[in-house]
């Protein structure tokens, strides 16, 4: 097992414990300015673009990629760099200037509710229920996380860390809403890259640099020259070069970049559609960091530790403990806190503004016959926070069993992404796609993605065939979704105004109607 450090001293606990509270302050000073939904869902749509942007990096990176991503590293290597590099610059750039201009300017809430609109209620609630199943177990996935770091750092059991986690991050994720979660959020991913910088320099200055540890994983671990290589083979790796490319740069990464909702929540709550754009450009900019930050450690891991870890996650809390002093400690407990937080706070978020705007407000709408009352919503939308941040908290300790959890969540991700992506672009760029086209295309999409995701080790090449799953899934869901429209009635041009991309960006009438939306939301 890796050598024991130094426990924490007194200046790591005051900087934890300054973090903390800076955190909860936040949390009770945005709380003051939450008056309705719009504020607790969309801050008000008052976002500048640069708190967009770093709470779009702090969102996505958050624990994934600074204990998972780093596991992957270090089991995969370099190839794992691909995930922000290949696979998500490109597709910050495409949501950037494609399909943010359209929500925003659409004055959607929430990616179902465009789907719904476009298409029918089947698709929107569909997506709905698609997206809050996902969500919920990327919390659980968090929280498995914070078990991961504080039992490794400070001995906690699995109930203590998960107690202390979802107290802290539910906090000021209830009172002070999205603006909270996006203001604390730029706090995490200054405390992030320093803390994850400073690992960085450690970790390379004890193996001698990129060659030093190139030397000792080749020597002392056996691993091959595909350890080191970005692009690899297309049928003896884990990440061949055609699953990166086409599977995660054209199809994955697309996908999550313009139908996530925890991402996109952001953007729609910017002040101006320049802002939206500008925060998508400077979260573009930021990943190109997230490679050399988070996923350096975890190669290092393999050269420094002194036998190959079982759990794979489990390698840069183990570096942490081997390497850092004093001080530096106490701020890369800040670092992975801010990783979980970041991320655990952005679901919540999404998850209850998708459940409010998609699912309880149509069922509310239909019994009722009145919409939801304002007060009513956001009393609703804490407790649901909560509600979710506990089950979230009962899953997290089942995550224990899986080796890797970044496989686990691409692999769960690959099965929706592909049709999400083409019926959004489907019903964006083709007005002739008919609600039962949507429909088909979305269903038969997701059937065909989970059959090859339980049979497709036999047929496709990699170990880890997720991005072979999206990438067909996407080609079928086209396919069915263009058939079943042009057998079926197209809609009518008032059924579709304000939701084609044409229609919104230029035509003046249905800018007035969109406007009319808003102002009656």
């Amino acid at each position: 097992m890796p050598a024991e450090a130094s426990s924490l001293a007194s200046i790591d606990y005051a900087i934890i414990a300054t973090y903390m509270i800076g955190m909860m302050v936040a949390g009770i000073i945005y709380s003051r300015f939450v008056q309705s939904t719009g504020d607790f869902f969309l801050a008000g749509r008052s976002l500048p673009f640069w708190a967009i942007g770093f709470s779009i990096v702090a969102s996505d990176i958050g624990a994934i990629d600074l204990i998972t991503g780093s596991g992957a590293a270090y089991r995969f290597g370099v190839s794992q760099a691909n995930f922000d590099w290949i696979g998500s610059v490109p597709a910050v750039l495409v949501a950037a200037f494609v399909f943010v201009p359209y929500y925003w300017r659409a004055g959607v809430y929430t990616i179902p509710e465009f789907l719904g609109r476009r298409y029918n209620a089947g698709v929107q609630w569909i997506q709905a229920v698609i997206w809050l199943a996902f969500m919920t177990t990327n919390v659980a996935i968090m929280l498995y996380m914070s078990i991961t770091v504080l039992h490794i750092i400070f001995g906690w059991s699995t109930f203590t860390a998960v107690t202390i986690t979802a107290i802290l991050v539910g906090l000021y994720t209830i009172t002070g809403g999205l603006a909270a979660v996006v203001m604390t959020d730029v706090m995490q991913i200054v405390v992030m890259f320093i803390g994850t910088g400073a690992l960085v320099a450690l970790s390379l200055a004890e193996v001698g640099g990129w060659s030093g540890m190139q030397e000792i994983i080749a020597a002392k671990r056996g691993a091959g020259p595909d350890y080191f290589r970005l692009l690899l083979p297309h049928d003896t790796s884990a990440y061949p070069w055609s699953g990166v490319v086409f599977g995660l740069g054209l199809v994955m990464s697309t996908a999550y970049f313009s139908g996530n909702q925890a991402i996109l929540q952001r953007a729609l709550g910017a002040r101006s559609e320049w802002d939206a754009k500008a925060g998508m450009i400077v979260a573009g900019f930021l990943k190109l960091c997230i490679p050399l930050l988070m996923f350096v450690p975890g190669l290092a891991a393999r050269a420094i530790l002194p036998e190959d870890l079982s759990k794979a996650d489990a390698a840069v809390p183990e570096l942490v403990k081997l390497l850092m002093p004093a001080g530096l400690m106490g701020l890369m407990f800040a670092a992975f806190f801010a990783a979980l937080m970041s991320s655990v706070d952005s679901y919540l978020n999404s998850c209850v503004t998708m459940f409010m705007s998609d699912i309880y407000s149509k069922i509310y709408q239909r019994v009722k016959r009145a919409p939801v009352p304002d007060d009513h919503a956001l009393r609703l939308g804490r407790y649901l926070t909560a509600g979710l941040l506990l089950v979230a908290a009962i899953i997290a300790p089942q995550f224990a069993r899986s080796e890797t959890i970044y496989v686990v969540l691409q692999t769960t991700m690959s099965i929706f992404q592909g049709p999400t992506l083409a019926i959004l672009l489907l019903g964006i760029l083709w007005p002739r796609a008919t609600g039962w086209g949507g429909l088909f295309g979305l269903i038969a999409g997701v059937l065909l993605s989970t059959l090859l995701s339980l049979v497709g080790h036999e047929v496709f090449p990699s170990e880890n065939i997720f991005m072979f799953v999206s990438l067909y899934s996407f080609l079928f869901a086209v396919a069915v979704t263009v058939i079943v429209s042009l057998c079926t009635a197209p809609p009518s041009p008032e059924r579709i105004r304000g939701l084609v991309f044409g229609s919104v960006l230029r035509d003046p009438a249905s800018q007035a109607v969109l406007r009319e939306h808003l102002h009656n939301s």
